[in-house]
């Protein structure tokens, strides 16, 4: 094993390194959540990342977004996030696309075989077709919920999505995906009410209403907390590691 990755295999083993550098997976949105969740799985051995964001880093981003730089302001995301990785582990396989999912690309997308697919985008319509097939497809997925609006790291949480609770996005998400006969979907969500914000001055995207506030180590904390489901899930959790004393 590379010894860029020895302290990860002490900890999962040998095995469960050798699934991951063997591991395809996609990473939609590279906000303040996907973002981190791509440097953790870059971080952890995976061996090649599919990097989707139509965005470009803004000055605004430099508060909690790892690809976000005063060098990379006005760059793709999905590229700065693809130079940022590179830097981090030569040996990964990069494929960066700056594009948006949605329903109208979805063939595109799903023509390339993924092993594990992690939903870090905000428009609930492009969110709801990529959960749908992928489920409908066989292959793994868990999705961010909101961390707009909230402070405290510590209520965010592994779940299934039946299993959420006051959160707006996960509400609509839940009914909707219960109209499409998905009942269970792993989630990372926290129970935390939104807290009012002040208004920042900065336009909403095309698709939003309002721009949420957000710090740092609320959504870093969901895009690790991704990442951990992933690579305990493609790793095969305990079933590689040291048995606990």
């Amino acid at each position: 094993m590379d010894e860029q990755f020895i302290r990860t295999q002490m900890l999962l083993g040998a095995p469960a390194m050798e699934r991951l550098a063997r591991s395809h997976v996609a990473v939609l949105g590279l906000g303040g959540v996907g973002g981190w969740c791509a440097e953790a799985l870059c971080r952890s051995g995976v061996g090649e990342l599919t990097l989707a964001d139509q965005d470009t880093v803004s000055v605004s981003n430099l508060n909690r977004q790892d690809a976000a730089l005063w060098s990379t302001v006005g760059m793709e995301k999905a590229r700065a996030t693809a130079l940022r990785l590179s830097d981090i582990a030569p040996g990964c396989t990069l494929h960066p696309l700056a594009i948006r999912y949605e329903a109208d690309r979805r063939e595109e997308f799903f023509a390339v075989s993924y092993d594990y697919i992690v939903d870090a985008i905000d428009l609930v319509s492009c969110k709801l077709d990529l959960i749908e097939t992928a489920h409908a497809r066989g292959i793994p997925i868990i999705s961010a919920l909101g961390t707009g609006n909230k402070r405290d790291a510590q209520q965010l949480r592994i779940a299934d999505i039946s299993q959420t609770e006051g959160c707006p996005l996960a509400r609509v998400v839940r009914k909707e995906l219960r109209k499409r006969g998905i009942l269970h979907h792993k989630v990372v969500f926290s129970p935390e009410p939104a807290r009012p914000a002040e208004d920042g001055n900065e336009a909403p995207p095309p698709g939003r209403r309002s721009i949420p506030a957000s710090a740092m180590w609320v959504p870093a904390a969901a895009g690790l907390l991704l990442a951990q489901a992933v690579i305990l899930d493609l790793s095969g959790g305990q079933e590689y590691g040291p048995t606990p004393s």
